[in-house]
């Protein structure tokens, strides 16, 4: 795996020719002078150090053992990667050449394949840092030579700008120049604009970044196959991109209304908590590889949501861990630094924390996390007992109230949340923080303008729509399908 992973990747690949024995075909010279030979040739030695010792010769030393101090003994760098069984269960002669390795070089252990690339590469990319045979850095941190400052929004920066100020107390405000403003967040040098500031305050990402999108599938059964229920691509800056995909999965789960006893407004309850799905939206667009050809996926089953974000775990991280408090180590630390001001995520590494404690209050399975060639998070929705329980009573219910159900039945599932969701008047603003929306033109197309087209809410002040005062109510019409629709939740519940 290791011989295939550093011949076919395209970075590792141009730096370093591995060579293993198996590769060779039958040849004269016997097998312990050839490895000693190879090794002397090499400028690493790369052992990895198992629970077998291998065959032995007349002194009784097998060739690991061979290869091991010839590099000792010719002063190569030695990378010794151990398999995690416990030190009883090798070979009593690999016990001792493992001790001998502590003594010399850095070790490191690994229980899977993937840990094992993973530990891999990131020791030879530090290889080729440390003998400056590359330079590089963060994706987000470098300058982009075909950008200047026009191909910034301002009012993008301005926004930001009072939302960083609310949430976190920013220290600017929207009456500094953008320029100050960008080069307080590091975004821009006299060197020119970094494709971080791109990304976050861009009239046009995608001219620079074609695979700067989210692409959001619905599915009807539990696996990727046709036809997709439903199918969206979503472009624009980072914050676009996140309010976008969260809104589309909000407006495809289950939701329940809790009463009005405490709050004038309706409590709304998503099936899987809000917070769990922005979070692991925000992780994989904030913290993916900018440089693959591929995009963030967003995968909607009966029984689970999937969230693939094309980039690997940093390589002090490991799945195990993951689950277990850990540090933050962002992908893209000049993108992770806004989104913190504004609220998206946290600095110290909670998020994913955060994410498994919400999914059990909620009383939902522990998210899954998964590294393939992308990597996978995956929140469960309801378990299938409940799931049979829930169609048993929409079922029922149907029976018991089909009138009822018939006039609700042709209103779309997002006119339907602002319908349950709607007291008295409310502005714009309200209305998306009481469904937990955050991407206001989402929000005005396929929520208010189809009530206000279907006669089911209406504005205060019809003859300016756009006044900053102006709030939305429900209709006689909307009136009457909202306590159809709470009835028919009662009959559910």
């Amino acid at each position: 795996m290791l011989y295939d992973f550093l011949t076919t990747d395209s970075l590792l690949g141009r730096f370093f020719e591995p060579f293993i024995f198996e590769k060779l075909p039958a040849v004269s010279i016997t097998a312990n002078n050839m490895f000693t030979k190879e090794v002397e040739k090499s400028d690493i030695y790369l052992g990895l150090f198992g629970k077998e010792y291998g065959s032995q010769d007349s002194k009784g030393i097998s060739p690991t053992d061979y290869e091991f101090n010839t590099a000792l003994n010719n002063d190569k760098t030695a990378l010794i990667f151990l398999s995690d069984n416990p030190l009883k269960e090798r070979h009593i002669k690999m016990q001792r050449l493992v001790k001998k390795a502590e003594q010399f070089v850095v070790r490191k252990t690994f229980n899977s394949l993937i840990e094992l690339k993973t530990a891999a590469y990131s020791s030879l990319v530090n290889y080729l840092i440390e003998k400056e045979i590359i330079r590089t850095g963060p994706f987000d941190a470098s300058i982009n030579p075909d950008a200047d400052i026009n191909d910034l929004d301002i009012t993008k920066i301005k926004e930001f700008v009072r939302s960083a100020r609310e949430k976190r107390g920013f220290p600017f405000s929207s009456q500094h120049s953008a320029k100050k403003i960008l080069t307080h967040l590091n975004l821009i040098s006299e060197n020119g604009i970094k494709n971080a500031a791109l990304l976050l305050f861009g009239k046009n990402p995608q001219k620079f970044f074609v695979n700067s999108e989210v692409k959001c599938a619905v599915f009807h059964s539990t696996v990727i196959e046709k036809p997709i229920a439903s199918y969206q691509v979503f472009k624009g800056d980072v914050f676009q991109l996140v309010n976008q995909a969260v809104d589309f999965v909000l407006s495809r789960i289950d939701v329940s209304v809790g009463t009005r006893k405490e709050f004038n407004q309706a409590p709304l309850t998503y099936e899987i908590p809000r917070a769990a799905i922005a979070e692991a939206i925000v992780n994989a667009v904030a913290h993916r590889d900018y440089t693959s050809s591929g995009s963030v996926q967003i995968m909607l089953f009966p029984d689970r949501l999937e969230i693939w974000n094309p980039g690997q775990l940093p390589y002090n991280l490991t799945l195990s861990n993951l689950k277990k408090p850990h540090s933050s180590f962002p992908a893209n630390p000049l993108i992770a630094e806004p989104l913190y001001l504004t609220g998206y995520i946290e600095r110290l590494g909670t998020g994913i924390l955060d994410m498994i404690s919400l999914c059990k209050i909620a009383g939902l399975k522990i998210p899954d996390f998964r590294q393939d060639d992308v990597f996978k998070t995956v929140l469960w929705r309801r378990n299938t007992a409940q799931v049979t329980a829930q169609v048993t009573a929409q079922v029922t219910a149907q029976v018991t109230a089909q009138a009822t159900v018939q006039a609700a039945a042709k209103v779309n599932e997002s006119v339907k949340r602002i319908i349950l969701v709607l007291n008295g008047e409310l502005k714009r603003s309200s209305l998306q923080e009481a469904l937990g929306l955050r991407h206001r033109k989402n929000f005005i197309t396929n929520y208010i303008n189809p009530a206000i087209k279907q006669k089911i809410i209406e504005l205060t002040i019809s003859g300016s729509p756009n006044s900053p005062n102006q709030k939305y109510r429900l209709t006689a019409k909307g009136l009457k399908l909202q306590n159809e629709l709470l009835v028919n939740q009662k009959k559910k519940k």
